[in-house]
């Protein structure tokens, strides 16, 4: 089997920025890799997470059952695994991925206010996916923590990534479902071990290079 490395994050933390530079840097390395970014906007297995995102079932995140969505997503990734990179890293090679399972984890559990209750959707989603979907399990997850404060200002003349429009999808116009995924991201971190950048330090914005550096050490560490 190959590696999986994932780069998710809270809104705004700069995600897609440090995806775009471990690529760049790998392939100065001359390390073979390919990349996936979830959702998939560019198959049409992305069309029921479009959908959702865009307020076809509701405008407001939380009436939209967790376990609903996060069976688009599931789709979706499960499609574009088998197309696109299967192959790939069973026979040994890198991915990189923008958001992953890790994605509905954060967001979609943030809607189920009882710890309990949520602790069961995470079981579940975590078996749906891995288990029943068949889909690779991440080497390691490098989760951006970009306070809550901070990322509502950060992406807020941010273009939508399907619509192209400074329009912005339901999860991103609606502050209580980012401040619920935030806290819901948070306490995952621990829970599953996920590698964890603070975008601030001290106060202060961290540089792209710096956070790059920290994330590049770390993969480097895990495919050399």
């Amino acid at each position: 089997m190959g590696k999986l490395f994932v780069i998710d994050g809270t809104d705004g933390s700069g995600k897609q920025t440090q995806f775009e530079r471990l690529q760049a840097r790998l392939k100065e390395d001359k390390i073979d890799y390919k990349v996936v970014s979830f959702p998939n906007y560019d198959s049409p297995s992305s069309a029921l997470v479009k959908m959702y995102l865009s307020g076809e079932f509701g405008t407001d995140p939380k009436k939209v059952s967790p376990y609903i969505a996060s069976t688009f997503y599931a789709v979706d990734r499960y499609a574009t695994f088998k197309k696109e990179f299967e192959e790939y890293y069973e026979n040994g090679g890198i991915i990189l991925a923008d958001r992953y399972t890790t994605a509905n984890m954060v967001h979609q559990a943030g809607k189920i206010d009882d710890i309990q209750e949520r602790n069961k959707f995470l079981e579940w989603v975590t078996d749906f996916e891995f288990n029943l979907f068949g889909l690779p399990i991440p080497t390691e997850v490098f989760f951006l923590n970009m306070p809550i404060e901070t990322s509502l200002e950060l992406i807020k003349k941010r273009e939508n990534k399907f619509s192209h429009t400074e329009v912005k999808d339901i999860h991103e116009s609606s502050e209580k479902h980012l401040e619920e995924s935030y806290k819901s991201a948070c306490s995952l971190v621990s829970k599953y071990g996920w590698y964890e950048i603070n975008c601030v330090k001290n106060g202060k914005l961290r540089t792209i290079d710096d956070i790059h550096e920290e994330i590049y050490k770390e993969v480097i560490g895990k495919i050399k």
